[in-house]
């Protein structure tokens, strides 16, 4: 039975606003806290990531300008590799997004710990704080796509304000402020295996940028509109995380900001006071809440897609009458919570430390997968090739397998361990559709 076509299609500045909006979550806000130990090091890592998230951002635009119809990644790799690994790298992205909403919805809480210091002295208490909070963004996106929008639009709004505030200060400290204190650099410090602990998190940042390729099949002209979003997203994100980031991380004692459960909070009062980085701190919070509300409905839809291929479960296909897929939603959300709850002694910081890694790892298995399927298209004649492309979608290759590298062992091995518990349900998932299909 043909699903009927959408209403109204994306367009490129809905797409672009998808792009930007999933990108701009908790990563910048929380992320120096990480970058701290790394000084000068982690600005190294940033052009290197934001070079390489370049090259993939190429490699998905030439796929969806080549393939308008294949479907978004899945489709890609399908087309290239077929269903096993289309599912292998569908089942990743899956990961890859609840993971990331559990460090999503920590940083929310770490933001607000500002109001509540004693949140972080309680054990357990940031773990409980931040499942509840998924819950609640999880309830708003069960009541149907439209409440999840309207919310995730005022929340957009709201979290340039605290970006534009670091960015004057990094501007007024340029021209010269009482009290400024920049990190001096020095190239003895300067190492590749820090180069290179800095590279996954710094992508944890930067993911988000596929999210225009991911829902192909309701974007209006995807063969231009795709492209265009992607790369001029990518490389705005990019620019202003390289920015606000290094202002944070060596604008601030490297001890303090190392400690902090909310470093833009403190960067604020440092130089404007305590009263705005209240200010700052709910801003934060609410953009990280808006980011958790985007990604929740994501974990619902990536679900609800590969149920929909016959690579997934059937069950994860049953919607209600809004046509949200309810089940996934709640089972993705209660993993996201197991998640949370099984690392609960860890600090704030180090726990998203550990979640953006995990999350981070998984993305990066449909970077490596749409790179590699890239490649054998264009080989095979089915996309254009050019020495040129080859170039930078070799480099999206070897980029994504050096962040494997820089991820850890821990993360990379965790997710690898899930891929492989996997396998089963996509034969069995394959046999129960081939039971049931007409004779």
């Amino acid at each position: 039975m043909n699903r009927p076509v959408p209403a109204r299609a994306l367009g490129f500045w809905m797409c672009l606003a998808l792009v930007v909006g999933n990108m701009i979550g908790s990563g910048v806000f929380l992320l120096p806290a990480s970058l701290a130990p790394y000084g000068w090091n982690a600005l190294f890592g940033w052009i290197f990531t934001i070079g390489g998230a370049l090259c993939l951002a190429h490699v998905l635009s030439r796929l969806s300008s080549a393939l308008p119809r294949a479907g978004g990644p899945y489709g890609f790799v399908h087309a290239a590799f077929g269903p096993l690994p289309a599912f292998v790298m569908g089942l990743s992205y899956w990961i890859s997004v609840w993971v990331a909403n559990a460090a999503i919805a920590i940083a929310a809480v770490s933001a607000l710990s500002i109001f509540a210091p004693g949140i972080a002295k309680i054990s357990g208490l940031p773990a409980l704080l931040a499942a509840g909070l998924l819950w609640a963004v999880t309830l708003i996106n069960l009541r149907g796509a439209r409440s999840a929008g309207w919310f995730q639009i005022v929340t957009t709004v709201l979290k340039l304000l605290p970006l534009v505030a670091v960015v004057v200060i990094a501007l007024l400290i340029g021209g010269g402020v009482e009290n400024a204190e920049i990190a001096p650099f020095r190239i003895t410090e300067i190492s590749p295996s820090a180069i290179t602990a800095t590279a996954a998190l710094t992508l944890w940042a930067m993911l988000g940028f596929e999210c225009a390729a991911v829902p192909q099949g309701k974007v209006d002209k995807p063969e231009v509109t795709i492209p265009r979003a992607t790369m001029i997203g990518t490389l705005l994100v990019g620019l202003l995380y390289i920015l606000v980031c290094s202002a944070v991380t060596l604008m601030l004692p490297a001890t303090q900001v190392a400690q902090s459960n909310a470093p833009f909070a403190d960067f604020i009062a440092r130089y404007w006071g305590p009263t705005p980085a209240l200010f700052v701190a709910l801003f934060v919070a609410i953009a990280a809440i808006g980011a958790l509300n985007g990604w929740v409905l994501m974990q619902g839809e990536v679900a609800l897609s590969m149920a929909r291929a016959g690579s997934f479960p059937r069950w994860f296909a049953k919607t209600d009458a809004r046509d949200t897929p309810v089940r996934a939603l709640v089972v993705s959300s209660a993993l996201v919570s197991l998640l949370i709850y099984m690392n609960y002694d860890r600090s704030m910081a180090n726990l998203f430390t550990f979640m953006a890694l995990l999350s981070t790892a998984s993305a990066l298995v449909l970077y490596l997968l749409c790179a590699l399927a890239s490649l054998k298209l264009a080989h095979e004649n089915v996309i254009p090739r050019s020495a040129g492309f080859a170039v930078i979608a070799g480099l999206g290759v070897i980029y994504s397998l050096w962040t494997f590298y820089g991820a850890g062992w821990e993360p990379s091995g965790l997710i690898l361990i899930l891929l492989g518990l996997g396998i089963p349900v996509y034969f069995l998932t394959r046999r129960w559709c081939e039971a049931l299909a007409p004779a």
